[in-house]
């Protein structure tokens, strides 16, 4: 199992950048499928970004491609999500989650493994 924790959320203007990062406990980082998603007020939980386990294959969903990052460090236990020309409808609370073995999938239900989100709000 691993536990995943998120960090770096918070209140930024339209056009501003954040840096989320997750760190996850356990050795068997390396072997996990990471991904982050979001869920605004009302809506469902939507895919961000996922990263392969060696962080050598990824995918952003359209919504943020060429304005969202996802990287990660097995040395380090940490997966993160670099934020760039921040837009209001990015507001949101952030997730990260895991997914031991498997290729990346954008589907939330295959991930089993989920931290407590960050809140981002982007103002206008």
């Amino acid at each position: 199992q691993v536990q995943l924790v998120e960090s770096g959320g918070g209140l930024v203007q339209t056009g501003g950048s954040l840096r989320l990062s997750c760190a996850a406990s356990g050795r068997t980082f390396s072997t996990y499928v990471m991904g982050w998603f979001r869920q605004a007020p009302g809506k469902e939980r939507e895919f961000v970004a996922a990263i392969s386990w060696r962080g050598g294959i990824t995918n952003h969903a359209d919504s943020v491609k060429g304005r969202f990052t996802i990287s990660r460090d097995n040395a380090k236990n940490t997966v993160d999500l670099q934020m760039n020309s921040l837009k209001p409808e990015d507001t949101a609370v952030y997730y990260c989650a895991g997914r031991q073995f498997g290729g990346i999938t954008t589907t939330p239900e295959q991930y089993s493994y989920w931290g407590q989100g960050t809140q981002v709000t982007v103002s206008s």
